[in-house]
């Protein structure tokens, strides 16, 4: 394999360069764009620009391995290979992790902890499961049997987002390769190097080529567009910003794909008063800015009980001045760098609004000093922000939370649906009967009670409203990415 492999300090750019039926190339036309490491603002490498020409190479060897090795090979020889991928991540997760940081700017012990072993897990909670994935078979009185098989989707196109970059692609790309497809992958162009690096472990890991491509490039008028659009992908797979899943859901309806999106979040945290105070302000703090905030189940609206409000406040800024902003390579930061100099910017307006609105920056909403050349920003706690205004009812994506007092439970439960996102939610209670009812009448497509992202991959993950369409994770993922024909059998 011709890839660049970085050297261990990093010290010569990393260039990124499109795979394609098992080679990399660049684009046809030179095009680049150079790649920002966020917590220094300098160039990392360059990045090759795919449009409609690589996307359609991409797809054209997508059809063919479809068609092809793939197609023929048994399952266990499939899920020997998609378990191999998640092995040889694991033997490179200090590079990969590495080059996870310098793309997103968050630390390295995050990177190394959470994104990389995820992302090799997720190879191998699917290559596992498909060991135990049935279907169905019904006998009728009429002397029929029914039984139904399971197929794959087709070619399969991921486009993925740049908070947790290889954690998110290898979500979709471990079920869908274990559902027997082929895929064409369109990284976000702010983090391209663990998806470019991506294709060498498919290649090593003993994936016939062609089956795993990646283009990179932009949305409109680039790659993203050419994948979404194009006549011959089955599927789309789509990770990131509502107003982005809405174009996409535009340009696919022109074929009819099948669509499976996992969009934004505004998520409320309720505290009830008779919660365990000290732990839910520990899993607050990670759930508020952990990743710079920038994770779609942040709990950003967090509403706390009258009664409890002044002890968990103070108790929760404390905390936060408590935490490290700064290089993402130091062991003891606890936040690093936001993903670039225009979102930063953006958090910061947001910041901005809310003194505008009459809110209160009790810690936080600045620039660490000293730390002027990145994209840090101090976490930041606001209140007495009005429950109607834009920093309570729009995704900031940054380390920036309100804290809102309330005082019953038909209360706190009208807050928190009043949104147009249903993604997730939080609730703190030792109240048993409680927990059950609240949980029960939040419109979100995750509620976790007394603890926060605690993850098992068989279980539904997706949003209501505007925070997603259909669901993820186990069976749930297979069903996206097969379809199903049921076969009648007159006896």
């Amino acid at each position: 394999m011709n890839v660049q492999t970085p050297p261990a300090h990093f010290v010569k750019p990393f260039d990124c360069r499109h795979y394609i039926n098992g080679r990399y190339f660049s684009s046809e036309n030179g095009k680049t764009f150079d790649n920002i490491n966020p917590a220094t603002q300098e160039v990392i490498g360059k990045v090759c620009e795919g449009g409609k020409k690589e996307v359609d190479l991409a797809v054209a060897a997508s059809r063919r391995a479809l068609h092809g090795r793939w197609k023929s090979m048994t399952s266990d020889e499939r899920i020997r290979i998609i378990r191999k991928i998640g092995d040889i991540i694991l033997e490179r997760k200090d590079e990969l992790a590495k080059l996870e940081t310098l793309d997103t700017g968050k630390p390295l012990s995050l990177s190394s902890t959470l994104d990389i072993p995820r992302a090799a897990f997720n190879f191998h909670f699917f290559a596992d499961f498909m060991r135990g994935v049935g279907t169905e078979a019904y006998q009728t009185d009429e002397a029929a049997i029914n039984y139904a098989i399971r197929r794959p989707v087709g070619v399969v196109g991921l486009i993925n987002p740049w908070n947790l970059p290889l954690l998110l692609l290898t979500w979709k790309l471990a079920p869908c390769l274990a559902a027997g497809n082929t895929a064409v992958i369109k990284p976000a162009e702010l983090t391209p190097m663990t998806a470019t690096l991506l294709g060498e472990i498919c290649h090593d890991a003993g994936l016939p080529d062609g089956v795993v491509n990646i283009v990179h490039g932009f949305g409109p008028d680039s790659a993203g567009a050419a994948l979404s659009e194009h006549p011959d992908v089955d599927a789309i797979s789509f990770t990131g910003e509502t107003t982005t899943g809405k174009i996409i859901m535009e340009a696919a309806s022109k074929t009819l794909k099948k669509l499976s999106f996992e969009l934004g979040g505004k998520n409320p945290n309720i505290i009830f008063a008779d919660a365990d105070m000290d732990e839910a302000v520990q899993t607050t703090l990670k759930s508020s800015f952990v990743n710079q905030g920038e994770v779609c189940m942040s709990g950003s609206r967090i509403y706390v009980e009258r009664e409890a409000y002044d002890e968990f406040l103070a108790t929760f800024v404390e905390k936060t001045k408590e935490l490290q902003v700064g290089d993402p390579f130091d062991p003891n930061t606890n936040i690093g760098a936001l993903i670039s100099a225009e979102h930063t910017e953006r958090v910061v307006n947001y910041i901005a609004l809310a003194k505008e609105e009459g809110g209160e920056i009790v810690t936080g909403g600045r620039r660490p000093e000293g730390r002027e050349s990145g994209c840090f920003l101090e976490p930041t706690i606001i209140t007495g922000i009005s429950r109607s205004s834009r920093v309570v009812k729009e995704e900031i994506f940054g380390p920036v939370v309100t804290v809102i007092p309330f005082d019953d439970e038909e209360e706190v439960i009208a807050q928190a649906n009043d949104t147009h996102y249903g993604l997730s939610a939080t609730v703190w209670t030792n109240d048993l009967r409680r927990a059950h009812r609240v949980a029960g009448q939040i419109e979100a497509g995750m509620v976790w009670v007394n603890t926060w992202f605690l993850r098992d991959l068989r279980t539904p993950f997706g949003g209501m409203k505007q925070s997603g369409l259909g669901r993820e994770g186990g069976i749930h993922s297979l069903e996206f990415f097969s379809e199903l024909s049921n076969i009648c059998i007159k006896l």
